[in-house]
């Protein structure tokens, strides 16, 4: 996407845990902030941007959520807006926590301080309290992590509720939804929803790769937001959007003119291609390796996950220049 960035691993596996078998170690606390340590002692900390995804435990959450603090604070000294976080509160899915109990008090302490977080939804009930079983309790619980922790923007990147499912019949193509909100001024939530087919294909990181284009496209739509009102943000001369504390839009902004909900829409495009592309070559190379042989499901499993890789390298148009078919809509 032409980003420069500077990782830190913090795990190093031989493979994704998708595979339900690997070799590697995580990385300590002390060790997260050693290598920050080092990125600092060079001068290398200038960052714009940051993403944090998966956090091994409570204290190196702490830990990746000192650096973030720190370049938030950093960038006030600076100018407002100089700095963005965004953070994957990777916990769970489907019900189950993967990560041990005392990690999710961690990021209850820790969202306050970022700008846009990507929670499933498990992850949106944890952190929220919660429990989302309709339209009335996926609201609240967006407006909790506005209201009582401060979160300026909110998507929550897997919805499966019978009430915003738009497939007309049971035979019909079963579809998700992306939730969004930006906060306004009093912290009220602007609520858009994005709704998608879903693939009847097993993938792994689709998480990860949700959250690594929302920070290209996040900051893309910010500037493009400017560029449309002629570099004055909301058009009343307070100053462009990208210069204002979290990037957050004037409380006039429509839900649907949000530069968050364009970013949604813009990293769902990429994503429809890539896993369209990924099922079919995954048929494929699956039906090939599995061509007269009769195959335990251990090895099954693990020939599924390495046919499932996402196909990103192989896909740059996608990544770049996708389709927008799914818009964002009211709710």
């Amino acid at each position: 996407m032409g980003c420069d960035v500077s990782a830190i691993n913090t795990v190093q596996f031989s493979n994704h845990t998708g595979y339900k078998q690997w070799k590697g170690t995580r990385v300590s606390a002390q060790e997260i902030t050693d290598l920050w340590e080092g990125l600092k002692q060079s001068y290398l900390d200038d960052f714009d941007m940051m993403l944090s995804g998966y956090v091994p435990g409570a204290a190196a959450v702490e830990a990746v959520g000192n650096i973030g603090k720190e370049l938030k604070r950093k960038s006030k000294d600076q100018k407002p807006g100089s700095f963005f976080w965004v953070l994957d509160p990777v916990m769970g899915d489907n019900g189950r926590l993967y990560v041990a109990e005392d990690v999710v008090p961690a990021y209850k302490n820790l969202i306050q301080y970022a700008d846009l977080i990507l929670p499933n939804q498990f992850e949106a009930e944890l952190l929220s309290g919660v429990k989302i079983t309709d339209f009335a309790s996926l609201e609240n619980a967006i407006r909790v992590l506005h209201q009582d922790f401060g979160v300026p923007h909110i998507v929550i990147t897997s919805v499966s509720l019978p009430t915003l499912d738009s497939s007309p019949s049971p035979q019909a193509t079963r579809t998700m939804s992306v939730v969004g909100s930006t906060m306004t001024s009093d912290r009220q939530p602007r609520l858009f929803k994005i709704t998608f087919p879903v693939f009847e294909c097993y993938f792994s990181g689709t998480g990860d790769m949700f959250a690594a284009l929302m920070v290209a496209r996040m900051r893309e739509a910010v500037t493009n937001y400017d560029k449309h009102s002629n570099g004055n943000g909301n058009g009343n001369g307070n100053g462009s959007l990208v210069e204002k504390l979290s990037w957050l839009s004037p409380d006039d902004v429509d839900a649907l003119d949000l530069p968050l909900a364009r970013a949604a829409e813009k990293v769902l495009a990429s994503m429809h291609e890539v896993l369209d592309r990924t099922c079919a070559s995954s048929t494929a190379e699956l039906a090939e390796k599995q061509k007269g042989k009769n195959l335990d499901e251990k090895t099954l499993h693990l020939l599924r996950s390495r046919a499932a890789e996402l196909k990103l390298a192989r896909n740059l148009g996608s990544l770049r220049n996708p389709k927008v078919e799914y818009r964002a809509e009211k709710m």
